[in-house]
C-alpha cells in the first residue's frame, strides 16, 4: 500500500470540497480549483478528510494512488493557505520592478521584459533584497510561472548572472587560466 496515498486529507475549516464522481471541486478562501481524477481511484469525503483508496494492485492503479492523493492535498492547501514561490535577481544592473500588477524585469536586455500574471497568480518584486515573490492558490501554475520567469535569463555558471530559485546552487565554472599559468 502506498505510504502517501493511505494517508487522508485534512480539510480545514472554511474549505469545502465538492465530488461529483471523478470530478472534484475544492473551494476555499483564496479561491476555487476543479479536476477531474482517474476512475481507477476511490475518493470519498469522511469527517472532514479526504480518503483516497484503489480498488485493486494493478501497476496502473498502484501509480496513481500516491500522486492523487499529492494533488489533493495541493488543491486544499492551495485554496486554504496559497502558495509562494522565491526567485532572486543577481547581476550588475540587474533588477525587477512592478509595474502595475505587472512584473519589468531588466536583465541585461534592450528592453524591460514585461511579465503579465495570470488570474489567481499575483507578483511581488523586492528592490533591496532583489527577490520576486510569485503567489497563487494553484501550486501548478504558480511554479510554472516562476519557471518562464527564470527562463527570461537563466544563472549562467561563469558569474552567476541571472534569475535563478531562492537557495538554488548554481554550478560554477573556473573560466580561462590566466597568461603563463601553463608552461
Amino acid at each position: 500500500m502506498s505510504r502517501i496515498g493511505r494517508l487522508p486529507v485534512q480539510v480545514p475549516k472554511g474549505v469545502t470540497v465538492d465530488l461529483q464522481g471523478s470530478k472534484v471541486t475544492v473551494k476555499g478562501p483564496k479561491g476555487e480549483l476543479h479536476r477531474t481524477f482517474s476512475n481507477l481511484i476511490g475518493i470519498a469525503f469522511e469527517s472532514d478528510q479526504l480518503v483516497i483508496t484503489r480498488k485493486s494492485d494493478l501497476p496502473a492503479e498502484r501509480a496513481l494512488h500516491g500522486t492523487t492523493r499529492a494533488l489533493l492535498a495541493n488543491m486544499v492547501r492551495g485554496v486554504s493557505q496559497g502558495f509562494e514561490v522565491v526567485l532572486e535577481v543577481e547581476g550588475v544592473g540587474y533588477r525587477a520592478e512592478m509595474d502595475g500588477k505587472n512584473l519589468a524585469l531588466h536583465v541585461g536586455y534592450s528592453h524591460p521584459v514585461k511579465v503579465e500574471p495570470p488570474a489567481g497568480v499575483s507578483f511581488e518584486a523586492d528592490a533591496k533584497t532583489r527577490q520576486i515573490k510569485i503567489m497563487g492558490y494553484d501550486k501548478e501554475l504558480v511554479g510554472q510561472i516562476a519557471a518562464n520567469i527564470r527562463k527570461v535569463r537563466p544563472p549562467e555558471p561563469y558569474h552567476g548572472k541571472g534569475v535563478h530559485y531562492l537557495g538554488e546552487h548554481i554550478r560554477r565554472k573556473a573560466g580561462k587560466a590566466g597568461k603563463g599559468a601553463a608552461k
